[in-house]
């Protein structure tokens, strides 16, 4: 094996040896420990796929990724162990990667359950085969490996009506888990193949086979991020669970949806995606719409939060509807910047919540009198989620907005321009938010501390990238480019 694939194997490997260590390990502090190195190491070698990836031979981008591994899994059934990372994955496993580590420093920080690190180290290892994934049905068993520790850590360490919302995401994504199923055995029985690279652009597929085969796709992929109307499981799951567990859950595991309607939905079924295009616009600025109504009328902090992630969706979705280059680099810079600014924001909610006892936006107030550098943060944080230029979150908003105006027909106009008057409404229900918390006298008796080390630590990588995302979207634009051009050329409406 060259460097990048010893690169790509150990960024698998590293999590998931350090969640059996970690499980493995009895004492807190050193299975804390273990865990929370396992994550760095896997940040540092996903980093260096970037380099790895200059050291090979150049390829079509659509087709080649920049290093890839492939070995005979099931010969008798034509499956292949096959992964490989590209520009359209690779800042995904990188932001994967670094909210975990952040997670497990700071569940390590806070002196919970080593148990605790070890699930957010097989959810990783699970979000991150999902990305890496060029097999249907590898990309089947790595989305269903995420389930079940996630349900574990909103049902033991979520708040008080934990079982119910874990019970709830467990049924969702199930469903959304057959209907992938589903959609995978339609394809691979159709070309006799469930390689993905082999199947981009729809190869070996007939137009019946990619609209049926788009259908399931496309519901299970709503259900994930999750888009509108599938979505009444995320609000209870990102209430009830710990704030690392949010943190995860809005930071990469939505992304897993999303990522999958790009690189299998547009990619594989392509004249699916076309046929149901129209559709998957007015369902994405539905969410916009419904989403900033909804926040507006939120009295419960990480419940507005969660919300606020629908509509964000709703812009990536509306990105991918339009099948054009700019519309999938939307979707792309979309879904980083909102792993980023959705991250912070829940850590945010958790420190919150912790210093006053109560998430409430009518018991809380007056953040910038007692505690001003939280305070500080959480305008940053708030701004750059409502689409301020020069912070992360303006592009993913505006190239969706203009991807569909560019589009042909009236309608896509109309999308164009009401998915606009949603982002206004997302400043709206954002200054609304600053207004409740941070202004206006303290509501409560507690006063929150200064801002503790571990927290700066954990925040900063996440301040850092949000200017820097927003100030040069090059650094994720940039390496999608080929990828995403081609893409849209074999699906252009």
């Amino acid at each position: 094996m060259n460097a990048g694939q010893v690169l790509l194997v150990a960024t698998l490997a590293l999590p998931a040896a350090g969640a059996a260590v970690t499980a493995l390990l009895r004492g807190r502090r050193a299975a804390g420990v273990a865990g929370t190195v396992a994550a760095g190491l896997a940040l540092l070698t996903s980093v260096l796929l970037y380099r790895a990836g200059e050291w090979l031979p150049e390829g079509p981008a659509a087709v080649v990724p920049w290093h890839s591994i492939q070995a005979d899994w099931a010969p008798g059934l034509n499956l292949q162990f096959h992964i490989g990372v590209d520009g359209i994955s690779y800042p995904l496993v990188v932001l994967t990667t670094l909210l975990t580590l952040l997670c497990c420093g700071y569940t390590w920080w806070r002196g919970e359950s080593s148990t605790l690190i070890a699930m957010l180290l097989v959810i990783e290892v699970g979000i991150l085969g999902t990305f890496l994934a060029l097999d249907l049905v590898l990309f089947f068993v790595f989305f269903e490996v995420v389930l079940l520790p996630m349900y574990a850590v909103i049902a033991i360490w979520g708040g008080e009506r934990r079982r119910h919302a874990a019970r709830k995401f467990v049924l969702y994504t199930l469903l959304g888990s057959v209907l992938l199923l589903v959609g995978v055995f339609v394809v691979t029985a159709a070309a006799g193949t469930a390689d993905i690279v082999a199947l981009t652009g729809g190869t070996g597929l007939s137009r019946t086979t990619q609209l049926v085969a788009f259908t399931f796709f496309a519901l299970a992929f709503a259900v994930k991020s999750p888009l509108w109307p599938l979505h009444t499981w995320l609000p209870d799951a990102h209430t009830e669970a710990p704030t690392v567990g949010s943190v995860i859950l809005a930071g990469v595991l939505l992304k897993m949806g999303t990522y999958g309607l790009i690189r299998i939905g547009v990619g594989v079924t392509p004249e699916g995606a076309a046929w149901a295009a129209p559709v998957l616009g007015t369902l994405a600025v539905a969410a916009i719409l419904i989403g900033a109504l909804v926040c507006l009328a939120q009295t419960e902090l990480k419940r507005l939060i969660a919300y606020s992630s629908v509509g964000h969706m709703g812009f990536v979705l509306l990105g991918i509807a339009t099948l054009s280059a700019a519309g999938i680099q939307a979707a792309l810079i979309g879904n980083i910047a909102h792993g980023i600014i959705t991250g912070l924001l829940f850590f945010l909610a958790g420190a919150i919540k912790e210093r006053t006892g109560t998430g409430e936006l009518t018991r809380l107030g007056g953040l910038r009198e007692t505690s001003p550098a939280l305070a500080g943060v959480l305008g940053f944080a708030a701004i750059a989620s409502l689409g301020l230029p020069g912070l992360a979150g303006f592009w993913g908003e505006m190239f969706a907005v203009v991807a569909a105006i560019q589009r042909d027909g009236a309608w896509w106009t109309v999308l164009g321009v009401v998915a606009a008057v949603g982002a206004a409404l997302t400043a709206a229900y954002f200054l609304r938010l600053l207004r409740r918390v941070s202004h206006g006298p303290a509501a409560t008796a507690a006063s929150p501390p200064g801002l503790a080390r571990v927290e700066l630590a954990a925040w900063s990588p996440l301040i850092v990238l949000a200017l820097v995302i927003g100030l040069l979207p090059v650094l994720v634009l940039g390496m999608a480019y080929d990828p995403v051009t081609a893409l849209a050329a074999a699906v252009s409406p």
